[in-house]
């Protein structure tokens, strides 16, 4: 069975503020997770950039591994390949993240059923910037 995006959990990530873990957010700012992380923000998010070089993107310090994120992370915004999704859901597991949004374009099914058998909420092949104008929250 696939994986569906449950409406009332995409308005309750993106309505509730919290702190979003952007893993290979860059300060590339050609790159979309550059745009999706600024938009998130302005939602009223906080955002963690996560990507190897560790850069720091729209005046947040930047994190080379999701292990290494101080204090709570309540979603990880997954903008990897697909074939890398898996590892990146597994990392939020096990830093005891509430929630893993996959972007649009990002799917694993297998992923997303680890996620939610561990109590995660789950979005997966969506984007904040596309759900909140539809939800009324931009």
């Amino acid at each position: 069975m696939s994986h569906t995006n449950d409406p009332a959990v995409v308005r309750r990530l993106l309505a509730e503020k919290g702190r979003w873990a952007v893993v290979g957010l860059s300060a590339n700012e050609g790159r979309t997770a550059y745009g999706v992380a600024a938009y998130v923000r302005d939602l009223g998010h906080e955002i963690v950039p996560v990507h190897p070089r560790a850069e720091t993107v729209h005046g947040q310090r930047g994190y080379a591994s999701l292990a290494e994120v101080p204090g709570r992370i309540d979603v990880v915004d997954v903008f990897v390949n697909s074939r890398l999704a898996g590892t990146v859901v597994d990392d939020a597991i096990a830093r005891g993240a509430r929630a893993v949004w996959l972007q649009l374009g990002v799917v694993d099914e297998a992923a997303a059923r680890r996620a939610a058998d561990a109590g995660l909420d789950v979005g997966m092949d969506t984007c904040p910037a596309i759900e909140a104008p539809l939800l009324g929250l931009a």
